[in-house]
């Protein structure tokens, strides 16, 4: 769908949703700008997040905490300069006081700093770069999903834990891909053969894979999201590395829509996140049974942040009754958290960072057939990620 057609297909939700809205909804609708990325080999990502977002407006009537809502969502194309046109006009021209959608780190560092300074509420539900957590951190800026670093630790944990040595690291050359290997580090106490990073949106991987087959490791933890998990992937298999070293990775590389495309070889694969189908929370089987539905697929780990974003704000807007005028208001109501996450539960550290568990999944074939993920093992009990003590807010 282009950008203008997203644009109308949101304000028509809110237009349509009016008529069912409770008594206590304001008189105008309270806009909220989406950017985030909907082409490029990493659009399905963007995409998971929207549609779990709209899912959460669905479950609620139409409304977030019983407010009338305006989602305007544009596509950033993953270029951190149209990202920043986009959020910058969404402000000074649609007045928008409440923005969310990072996909990638590159574009988040590019357009969140300069959001938050000029009064607007931003809530990542995906990008969690190092330096938003830590010495850039602020008072209007909220990550519902994880601080990068995180799932990479847990795996980093897991690997000594389990005894597992003489790894080489692979990672895309922007934020979260050197947070990725940083967090993997700073747990694994093995011996690292080899680290490379690549180019971002990069395709072809032969070279890379034949430094591999030199460097001959006992494994390989690699962080590719989107279309370049699954070059990568297929890739590795075509060249017979799966028999010999096996791959691990975040849940960003095995999430459904990817080991979807790659098919049978990604089965077996472990990997780290804070949410899987067959975790038991409340909320989460009608989660997983709803979005199947409605979109086709199982969601992934994007869609479900997509999801308790909204709820997160809808606990927001609840509290201050729809006006966002109140930055101060609307930011303690934030802080507080009080809404179910499908994640179980949940709470903010001093910087806007949640505190939570994470896992070790397995990609498995289900009877029927559906590749999928289940979980393992649990890694980490409330988990806190590296850089609050640098952050300055609860000091």
């Amino acid at each position: 769908m282009k950008r203008g057609n997203m644009r109308l297909a949101a304000a028509s939700v809110a237009l349509c949703t009016a008529a069912a809205l409770p008594a206590q909804a304001s008189a105008e609708a309270v806009k909220i700008g989406m950017v985030t990325t909907l082409s490029t080999g990493g659009g399905y990502l963007g995409e998971d997040i929207r549609n779990g977002f709209q899912l959460a407006m669905e479950h609620a009537g139409g409304t977030l905490g019983g407010v009338e809502v305006e989602l305007l969502v544009e596509d950033d194309g993953r270029d951190p300069g149209n990202a920043r046109q986009i959020v910058t006009r969404m402000i000074q021209s649609e007045g928008v006081k409440i923005m969310t959608g990072s996909v990638f780190s590159n574009v988040a560092m590019a357009t969140i700093p300069k959001a938050v300074r000029d009064g607007v509420i931003y809530i990542s539900p995906n990008a969690g770069p190092a330096k938003l957590a830590g010495r850039l951190c602020h008072e209007n800026y909220f990550n519902v999903a994880y601080q990068n670093d995180n799932f990479y630790e847990a795996m980093g944990q897991y690997f000594t834990d389990e005894g597992l040595d003489n790894v080489y690291l692979l990672a895309p050359n922007y934020a979260a891909g050197k947070d990725a290997l940083t967090g993997f580090k700073r747990y694994f106490e093995g011996n690292v053969v080899g680290e490379v990073y690549t180019k971002l949106g990069q395709a072809d991987y032969a070279a890379e894979i034949a430094e591999i087959r030199d460097a001959a490791p006992d494994n390989v933890f690699f962080f590719y999201p989107g279309g370049m998990g699954i070059n990568f992937i297929k890739q590795y298999v075509q060249a017979g590395l799966d028999q010999e070293i096996p791959l691990y990775g975040p849940g960003f590389s095995a999430d459904n829509t990817l080991v979807d495309a790659v098919g049978e070889a990604a089965v077996g694969t472990l990997n780290s996140a804070h949410w899987s189908k067959d975790l038991d929370s409340e909320l989460n089987p009608r989660f997983v049974e709803d979005y199947t539905e409605k979109y086709g697929r199982e969601p992934t780990l994007y869609a479900s942040q997509g999801y308790d974003a909204a709820n997160l704000i809808a606990s927001a807007l609840k509290a201050t009754g729809g006006d966002v005028s109140d930055t101060t208001a609307l930011r303690k109501a934030l802080e507080a958290a009080d809404f179910q996450s499908i994640r179980g539960d949940f709470a903010f550290n001093t910087n806007h960072h949640p505190i939570q568990d994470i896992y070790v999944r397995e990609v498995v074939r289900e009877d029927d057939g559906n590749l999928t993920n289940r979980i393992v093992t649990k890694v980490f009990d409330d988990h806190e990620d590296a850089y609050a003590k640098e952050c300055s807010l609860g000091q």
